[in-house]
């Protein structure tokens, strides 16, 4: 596969989950929203509850899986990125919670590995 730019990579990342998350019955909301905490790559609704989700994307298996670059830095930041949209949403009363989206991009030929953990952050 040709070498793709992090960037671009992110991107293709985050349109593969937006699409998996609509096939399964998600509605997007929102998506690269920016807080002082970090981005939340995807807000979404599923039945009643907010979804804040996560997406890690990998075109090669050299540096393990994409659920392994979570820390626990990492995690407080998404934490603190889906609480404070919520307050500056007072609108949204509905219960929330964070998901992680893994994408491996294998290569062209070859359709992405999706892998959707729900409400991995407590």
């Amino acid at each position: 596969m040709k070498s793709i730019h992090r960037k671009s990579l992110g991107q293709l990342g985050e349109s593969i989950a937006a699409s998996f998350l609509e096939a399964h019955g998600y509605s997007i909301v929102k998506r690269n929203i920016r807080t002082p905490y970090g981005e939340v790559d995807i807000i979404a609704v599923w039945e009643e509850e907010v979804v804040f989700v996560e997406v890690k994307t990998r075109a090669s298996a050299a540096l393990g899986p994409p659920e392994i670059s979570i820390t626990p830095r990492k995690e407080q930041h998404m934490r603190d990125s889906a609480m404070y949209y919520i307050q500056q949403h007072p609108e949204i009363t509905a219960d929330w919670r964070i998901d992680l989206i893994t994408v491996q991009i294998k290569g062209e030929n070859f359709p992405p590995i999706i892998d959707h953990f729900e409400n991995v952050i407590h």
